[in-house]
Order: C-alpha cells, then structure tokens, then sequence
C-alpha cells in the first residue's frame, strides 16, 4: 500500500498542480479506506507519516506535503508534527510560517519533475 500511495504522490509531484485530498488520494490510489471511520483515518495518516520519515531519511522530498487536510488551507497539525520530528524546527513555528508550506511543496515538485531523480529514484524501494 505505500508503494500505491509513494507512486501516485509522485505522479502527482510531476503532472498535477496544486494539492490533493485525502479523500481524491483514497480513490486515485484505490486504497480502500473509509475516512468517516476514525481508525481508518488514522490508518492514512500513519502511512504518509512512514512514507515521509522514509523519504526524508533518503534524501528524498516529504510526499505528503501534497496531501491537503479537507477544509484547510493547508496542513493539519500532525504533519507539522512529523515535520518536528524530522529536525526541520518546532511544530507550531513551522505552522505559523506561510513559506514553509509552500516551500515543500516547491521542493517536491522540482525534485520529482527532475528526470534524473525520476529515473533513479522513482521505481526504488520504498528505503
């Protein structure tokens, strides 16, 4: 399931502009999960999580910047939370700031439109 999720959020990065939804990333990725149910939710959320710590930790841009929290601007607390977590600053400061955002998502793209990094990078495992 996070290879299904990786690969859509990278096509996305390279073809799409803008974010994606959760629900948009449930369908397009055929993930099958509910988010009226809150486990299932929360199941979405501790994937992107592992998929972002595992991209980070690879040099790699966070995927799941693109993913927009439904009726927000922008991103939810949990993922300015992972963003701490990984070392990029304090959560609430990161939220606070309205170029951090826009600079992930910035970085994502060019990274993933980048045909070498597509080439090389794209198709690896998720490590």
């Amino acid at each position: 399931m996070n290879g299904r999720v990786r690969n859509h959020l990278i096509r996305f990065a390279r073809h799409q502009v803008g974010t994606t939804s959760y629900l948009n990333l449930v369908q397009e990725a055929e993930l099958g999960f509910n988010l009226e149910i809150s486990h299932e939710k929360s199941r979405l959320n501790e994937l992107l999580a592992e998929l972002s710590e595992n991209e980070f930790r690879a040099g790699r841009p966070i995927l799941s910047c693109l993913v927009k929290v439904e009726g927000s601007k922008g991103q939810g607390d949990n993922f300015y939370k992972l963003c701490e977590r990984l070392g990029l600053g304090e959560w609430r400061t990161l939220k606070q700031d309205p170029e951090f955002l826009k600079t992930l998502r910035r970085e994502c793209r060019a990274f993933w439109q980048d045909e070498q990094n597509y080439q090389q990078f794209a198709y690896r495992s998720l490590a």
